[in-house]
């Protein structure tokens, strides 16, 4: 009798870029990466975070390095994929949070610019790198939960992500014969030092653990596994979907 075997989790010999990687989730992705075998490229502005982010991963005796990057800046974005990538994971975002009555212009330009321009375009470059090269890969974009419902304050953040939700949709149907998959990642609220200052708040705290069906909120490690689960070939035939962490939020 012949069995199955489980599909390999591991990435040795793979190059991975993660941009928004010198903190918090998406710091979260490059180590999960890293910790697979993959020579990971983290990208990000801030450049003294950045390069202590990846002295503390070389530090574990990962393959990594930097690479500073704002992805608002496309001749630069364009220039990271000279060379192709097998796995790519957009961890940028920007969020600003106001009643939609009292969205000023400028910040609906400013989130729109990094979590929908910033990450068509990381997509849309990776995808063009890895055609050329004749070979797929894995792209995942760090969506959120307000990319599937509503949320308080945040018409603007959730426009933007159900934008990269559509995307993601349309781009997985356009490169499946090119077998590059690309999918989401749909974090609820995760303690990160960004989000921080909504924990505090007694009354946005209450709401949040009121939606969540699971007894606790959201940790970046529990966004690790899902996005090395992408990357990996244990994920050979995902593409176009949405990988939900969100401790039920969506459920109801």
């Amino acid at each position: 009798m012949s069995l199955p075997r489980t599909p390999s989790f591991d990435l040795s010999g793979k190059r991975a870029l993660v941009t928004g990687a010198s903190t918090g989730i998406g710091l979260g992705c490059a180590v999960a990466l890293a910790e697979a075998g993959a020579h990971v490229v983290c990208a990000a502005r801030r450049v003294d975070v950045l390069q202590a982010t990846v002295d503390a991963m070389a530090a574990e005796g990962w393959s990594v390095e930097a690479l500073p990057l704002d992805q608002t800046d496309l001749t630069a974005l364009k220039n990271a994929f000279d060379a192709p990538f097998d796995i790519v994971v957009n961890s940028a975002g920007l969020a600003r949070h106001s009643p939609a009555i009292e969205t000023q212009a400028e910040d609906f330009d400013a989130v729109m610019d990094v979590n929908v321009r910033g990450a068509y375009f990381v997509s849309s470059y990776a995808a063009e790198a890895m055609m050329e090269a004749g070979r797929g890969g894995s792209i995942i974009h760090i969506s959120s939960q307000m990319g599937h419902v509503g949320g308080i304050d945040r018409a603007v953040y959730c426009a933007s992500k159900h934008a990269v939700e559509g995307m993601v949709k349309a781009m997985a149907v356009e490169w499946g014969k090119s077998n590059i998959r690309i999918n989401t990642v749909c974090p609820t609220f995760i303690r990160t030092p960004l989000s921080q200052p909504t924990f505090d708040n007694p009354e946005r705290f209450k709401w949040i653990m009121e939606k969540i069906k699971l007894p606790r909120a959201g940790e970046v490690s529990d966004i690790m596994g899902a996005v090395l689960f992408l990357a990996s070939d244990a994920a050979a035939m995902v593409t176009g979907t949405a990988m939900m962490i969100d401790g039920g939020w969506t459920a109801d």
